[in-house]
């Protein structure tokens, strides 16, 4: 079982005074590209629809096969202390003998959607017991980039309390930081799901379900500190399901005839026979 057809889509969405993606190695203040534009990373955006599945793997009439390889350590569903203990947990020690390929991307929704490289070691050095296996994942998703230049706020804060002791009473240089905001932008970033690249990992038209259903609210139960909650709305999502598995254009052209104004407005270049689906946000 595999992706019928090929299948393009975009999401509009919404920022207003929070911090959709931090970059570490900038004090933790919002990506922004050279040229002004706010980033959100697809390493980011593919989290956000890996704690929505996983979510919806917990809920009692859930369907199998919506398991989560790649879980996140604030809302893992297991004892796994590691990628390779969830891994081996699962499919047993030995898993340079066996399918791995298959069984992972049967067990795994993440696997069999957006890929997986799985590379441990041996138990002990020398050994040459390790497994080296990479799996091409059919949907890929784009990074995330704002319509208009944004404009980053940062504001300086003070803790409650000091984290370390200080002589003389004195307030520790901990007790001070710093907190950086998007104050409004709106963001676009595209995907597409490949049927060829699905015939190996099984990824079906009900998986594409799946990620159309949660795509709309990818940023619901996100909220932290940096993101409050209603801080980030997805506007649109758009939807072109082609009517073969090469596709009737090239992502390239269907991703170019969606035109995103500042607002969040949008216009769309007819393509024909190929009308695309219009799901408002959640």
């Amino acid at each position: 079982m595999s992706l019928s057809k090929k299948i393009d889509f975009a999401v509009i969405f919404s920022v207003k005074n929070a911090n959709p993606n931090g970059d570490p190695l900038n004090s933790n203040r919002p990506r922004i590209s050279d040229d002004g534009k706010g980033e959100v990373t697809d390493v980011c955006i593919k989290r956000k629809l890996r704690d929505r599945i996983l979510e919806l793997s917990q809920k009692k009439d859930a369907k199998p096969g919506l398991d989560i390889f790649v879980q996140s350590d604030d809302r893992k569903v297991d004892g796994a202390t590691s990628l390779r203990n969830r891994a081996e947990t699962a499919l047993g020690k030995k898993l340079a003998e066996i399918d791995l390929v298959k069984i992972a991307c049967e067990k795994w929704f993440d696997v069999r959607t957006f890929g997986q490289l799985f590379a441990f070691g041996g138990e002990k050095k020398g050994e040459g017991t390790g497994v080296s296996v990479g799996i091409r994942g059919p949907v890929t998703i784009q990074s995330a980039f704002s319509v208009e230049p944004v404009n980053i706020t940062s504001t300086q804060i003070t803790k409650s309390v000091s984290g370390e002791d200080t002589k003389g009473g004195k307030k520790a240089a901990d007790t001070m930081g710093m907190k950086h905001r998007i104050d409004s932008g709106v963001y676009v970033f595209f995907g597409s799901m490949n049927p060829q690249l699905s015939e190996r990992t099984g990824f079906s038209d009900e998986d594409a379900e799946v990620i159309k259903s949660m795509l709309p609210r990818m940023f619901e139960n996100d909220a932290s500190s940096a993101r409050p909650e209603g801080s980030m709305k997805v506007l649109r999502l758009i939807w072109w399901e082609h009517n073969c598995k090469s596709g009737q254009y090239s992502s390239a052209r269907v991703h170019g005839s969606l035109k995103v104004n500042g607002d969040g407005t949008y216009e769309l270049t007819d393509l024909d026979r190929l009308k695309p689906e219009e799901i408002e946000g959640f």
